[in-house]
């Protein structure tokens, strides 16, 4: 039943398509696996060399056999070089090739997930899923995938000498491995179990890692460092823990294999030596049996480490695998519509959405015409975000629909609908690259005019000419190197060069102070100017050019009108004017 088990649990569909990985590389392989059956022939070729040696130079004393061997052995030696480098260098080149098709296509398929799997998943977890479990997926490939088939011949070659030389104490030092199969099997499952357990746990300290780094400022501002290296200090100690389990259970393995494997060798010498003794073997026969004896253990040791290694491999596969294999809940239609350039309507129908059992929007049923400035306020949490982020489908609708000109947003191409839309959001997300670059992003084809264009437009140009590398400048992990409105200004000029007719605007000067919020004010103006545009907005006083305003209160439209229609009914529109004034916020 035990046997049984472990071999299922080597032909799960995950672990195929890794060993399609490997056979993708065939060429390579079967050159490597022409070194190793050098390396494996030469290993037995060396242990049977001692018996010529032995009867025929030490014992009768041949002098043209004292020639011919010293001969022999460095053209074995010279060929089992030649054959280590090459299986080294081809099974290495093998290795490498799998990760890195491995790893990009773990980081592809981790890009076309939606919006919510980023939500659910650490940044820091997802990382290390790229680098420590993907390198623990390389380190099996490497080692056990060379090993397994170096050993495999070796172990064939020296068999055949062993029971060339004498068949009848080949078969007893045989009888030993099916012995030692079993705990050493079941020490493999433990390992992989415990192996997984770790590679989570580094996740997590990796995700630990990445939170404590980002937010640094926090930790001094609120004097927090000691704690933050307690908190690292317990993750540190459990995965201590955890690799010392996975240490003992490996090292378990070899002190079998080297017990039993004495006991297999002194009996050897027991009754090997008593027929040597009465005259049955000679020397030479009797010694070269042993030496390949001794050497056919070794790699049926490094087989039954092989094993560990292969677990190990087997739970950071599994771990990718669940990547992998996560189904995006943004489907694409069978046979998508293309949506063209051009000005478009918008059209809620009876849209309602829910997130994490939540039901977020409620009944919405809007309709935003060509070119129309719609802002949308209400309270935090009301459901605002949630509602433009619908359209450009990072989620999609629980019930409802909404349109695009007539065309159901789910019957869409997804790449042509997000073409349509370009976002500016509260946060500035900015990549570690040139000025230029960041502009550029997602309009690759966009010329040096266009860009110096866009920043001008988006009041970006000035401070850019400031930069002692201007459009080269490298701005830093999230653009570091920049104040708040430079980076928004940056964006701006992003949203413009896309030049998309749907505009986004998620609270876009919410975080600015009085001067910044005023020039990225006016390079908003331009932004929107010809495109139908959402508008969520904190400071009512900034949306005095809607065309029309909703106000979204627990997930449904409460009011909707112009400025001066929702102060004159007193509503919630009228209470939220009052508040923000009230506490003093007249811009």
């Amino acid at each position: 039943m035990g046997i049984k088990k472990i071999s299922l649990s080597f032909i799960k569909p995950r672990h195929l398509e890794l060993i399609r990985l490997i056979k993708e590389s065939w060429l390579t392989l079967f050159l490597a696996t022409i070194c190793l059956l050098v390396v494996a022939g030469t290993t037995a070729v060396s242990a049977y060399l001692i018996k010529p040696a032995l009867d025929d130079v030490f014992i009768s004393k041949d002098g043209r056999m004292l020639k011919l061997i010293p001969i022999a052995v460095i053209i074995v030696y010279f060929l089992r070089g030649l054959g280590i480098y090459g299986q080294e260098y081809l099974m290495s080149h093998v290795g490498q090739n799998i990760i890195r098709r491995l790893r990009n296509r773990l980081y592809n398929h981790i890009q076309d997930l939606p919006l919510s799997f980023f939500q659910k998943e650490k940044t820091g977890a997802l990382m290390s899923r790229i680098t420590n479990d993907v390198n623990t997926v390389k380190s099996m490939v490497s080692s056990v995938v060379t090993g397994s088939i170096r050993d495999l011949f070796t172990i064939i070659g020296l068999t055949f000498v062993i029971f060339y030389q004498i068949w009848q104490l080949a078969l007893f030092a045989f009888l030993i491995l099916p012995v030692a199969f079993y705990p050493i099997a079941a020490l493999g499952k433990r390992v992989r179990r415990v192996s997984r357990k770790c590679l989570e746990a580094i996740a997590d300290m990796s995700s630990f890692l990445h939170e404590t780094f980002a937010g640094n400022k926090i930790v001094k501002a609120f004097g927090m460092e000691a704690y933050e290296k307690k908190r690292f200090y317990d993750k540190t100690l459990k995965l201590f823990n955890l690799e010392m389990k996975e240490v003992r259970a490996k090292a378990l393995s070899s002190p079998i294999m080297e017990f039993l494997g004495g006991m297999g060798i002194a009996f050897v010498i027991w009754y090997g030596g008593s027929r040597v003794i009465s005259g049955i073997y000679t020397t030479g026969t009797f010694v070269s049996f042993l030496a390949a004896v001794v050497m056919l253990y070794d790699p049926v040791k490094k087989l039954s480490k092989l094993n560990n290694h292969l677990q190990e491999g087997l739970a950071a596969t599994d771990r990718i695998f669940d990547i992998i294999e996560t189904k995006s809940d943004i489907k694409e239609d069978e046979n998508p519509v293309v949506l063209r350039r051009g000005p478009h309507n918008v059209t809620f129908d009876n849209v309602s959405f829910r997130y994490k059992d939540v039901t977020v929007l409620k009944n919405i049923n809007l309709e935003v015409k060509s070119g129309e400035i719609l802002a949308l306020v209400g309270m935090s949490g009301g459901g605002k975000t949630s509602l433009v982020n619908l359209i450009p489908r990072f989620y999609d609708v629980s019930s409802g629909s909404i349109y695009i000109d007539g065309i159901d947003l789910r019957k869409a191409s997804v790449s042509s609908l997000r073409d349509q839309i370009a976002i500016v959001t509260q946060e500035p997300i900015l990549f570690n690259d040139t000025v230029r670059n960041n502009i550029a992003y997602g309009s690759w084809n966009a010329s040096e005019k266009d860009i110096e264009m866009a920043a001008r437009a988006a009041y970006a140009y000035d401070f850019i000419q400031g930069f002692p590398d201007k459009f080269d400048t490298i701005l830093g992990e999230l653009g570091g190197r920049l104040s708040g409105g430079e980076k928004q200004r940056i964006c701006i000029a992003r949203a413009l060069i896309k030049d998309a007719p749907i505009l986004i605007l998620d609270e876009a000067t919410s975080s600015l102070d009085t001067e910044s919020e005023r020039l990225v004010q006016k390079a908003l103006e331009n932004l929107m100017k010809g495109r139908t545009t959402f508008v969520i907005a904190h400071r009512l006083s900034t949306i005095g050019y809607a065309n029309r305003i909703i106000v979204i209160i627990d997930g449904r439209i409460v009011e909707e009108g112009r400025h001066e229609e929702l102060m004159a009914k007193e509503g919630e529109y009228c209470k939220l004017y009052q508040m923000q004034f009230g506490a003093g916020d007249t811009k």
